[in-house]
């Protein structure tokens, strides 16, 4: 079990040992600089114009302490960034750090693409160590989670009082759920849906695979679950889609690009914890809660804490150590933490936490993490390479079968044959 109030290591990055000194004695210019003639790195990251302000702080706050070091910061939204990654890649010219996810992870770590931060002395001593293994891969650390997040069902409290809806405390079967989903529909007469597909999300299904102690994926790349496991889960919603138990993948369309949750039209959702902000931002809502997500095994509910991002380095970055450092400043220290406070998660880092003053919303999400202490599992570790591929495939092929284009036999076949063809081309 996780205890994140007292956690047994700290990961702290120590700089890089120096680089190889030259004749004179005098260390690279490469790695090292001054106030005066500065080493310039590059620092990219994906979101919205709040987190770009917040990110822009903390640079500055970094230069501030750190005068021999100038940060070139751009960003960009989530699926602009993996083109860009992408397009880099294939040129070598990927920035000195960046902002990464952990879906994209094995791809790049596996094609040396990305620094192996073990070689900059990363100290272990203000992260969980459960939580470190996400960042790994084959026994070298790729990435440097910033902080936390985990899977819960959101609920508008003032959306059921007005149905006569008694709130749920989060104790409920995947059949308890979906009765829920089915009286919110029913009392509103279609006016409100109880949720959206919650199948058609992968995390989602990872999390009923764990419940059912299966491994999404296996050591050697291959996928850890049969086509009828997949069969079975996307069945668990077969009787709800096209009833306002469920919201229709055409009124989702029309929503966008706010969510059916954040626009009103669905009483409840399971994502991320950490999007409370933004849903109580699209929605006006007073106020929203957070249960965990359903089981039909009370003492397993599969939840684990995700990196909701990390911090990562290019194999190829000329600066190593002063990459480290700006690693190391962006997930230990307390200002930023104080800066952030849940935009990117829970904290990863207690010295962060520590320092961090969490009040309304932010507490929120805080204290959710704290309620499922007792039922949180080792992070998984990075999955396979063309799993943002895989993943994107979930949702497109669920929303076909929300859509009622295919049945769950026609999609299930369909997803199994483009991760089989996947699997086999990154063998």
């Amino acid at each position: 079990m996780i205890d994140r109030r007292n956690f047994l290591t700290t990961v702290a990055l120590g700089t890089a040992s120096a680089a190889v000194l030259a004749a004179c004695g005098q260390p690279s210019p490469a790695q090292t600089g001054s106030a005066d003639n500065p080493v310039t790195i590059n620092y990219t990251w994906w979101g919205n114009d709040d987190r770009a302000e917040r990110t822009r702080k903390a640079i500055a706050l970094f230069e501030a302490k750190n005068p021999d070091i100038k940060v070139n910061g751009n960003f960009t939204d989530f699926p602009a960034y993996w083109q860009k990654r992408a397009t880099e890649a294939a040129g070598g010219g990927l920035p000195d750090v960046m902002q990464w996810d952990l879906s994209y992870l094995r791809d790049y770590g596996q094609r040396n693409q990305l620094l192996d931060l073990s070689t900059v002395k990363i100290d272990t001593s203000a992260f969980d160590k459960s939580l470190l293994p996400s960042g790994q891969i084959r026994g070298k650390t790729y990435g440097i989670p910033t902080s936390t997040n985990a899977f819960a069902v959101y609920y508008d409290p003032a959306k059921l009082a007005s149905l006569g809806i008694a709130e749920p405390d989060g104790s409920w079967t995947y059949d308890e759920y979906n009765a829920f989903l089915t009286e919110v529909g029913t009392k509103s007469g279609g006016a409100l849906f109880g949720s959206s597909d919650y199948t058609s999300v992968w995390w989602m299904f990872n999390i009923w695979l764990r419940q059912q102690n299966i491994e999404a994926f296996t050591e050697d790349g291959k996928l850890g679950f049969s086509k009828d496991d997949l069969k079975e889960w996307w069945n668990k919603v077969a009787d709800l889609r096209g009833t306002p138990a469920i919201i229709s993948e055409e009124r989702i369309t029309q929503l966008l690009p706010k969510s059916a949750f954040g626009s009103n039209a669905t009483a409840s959702e399971v994502t991320w914890d950490n999007f409370m902000a933004g849903y109580l931002g699209d929605s006006g809502a007073k106020e929203l809660k957070l249960v965990p997500v359903p089981s039909d095994d009370p003492d397993n509910l599969g939840l684990f804490l995700k990196p909701s991002m990390l911090m990562v380095a290019s194999a190829k970055t000329k600066n190593k150590d002063a990459a480290a450092r700006f690693i190391d400043f962006m997930v230990n220290d307390p200002e930023v933490g104080e800066i952030f406070k849940t935009s990117r998660g829970v904290p990863a880092s207690k010295t962060q936490r520590d320092g961090t003053t969490f009040e309304g919303t932010d507490k929120l999400v805080v204290d959710y993490e704290k309620s499922i202490e007792k039922y949180l599992k080792d992070a998984p570790e990075p999955p396979i390479v063309g799993f943002g591929t895989l993943e994107a495939s979930f949702k497109r092929i669920s929303a076909d079968l929300n859509f009622g284009k295919v049945d769950v036999n026609g999609a299930a076949d369909a997803w199994f044959k483009e991760a089989e063809d996947l699997i086999k081309q990154n063998a």
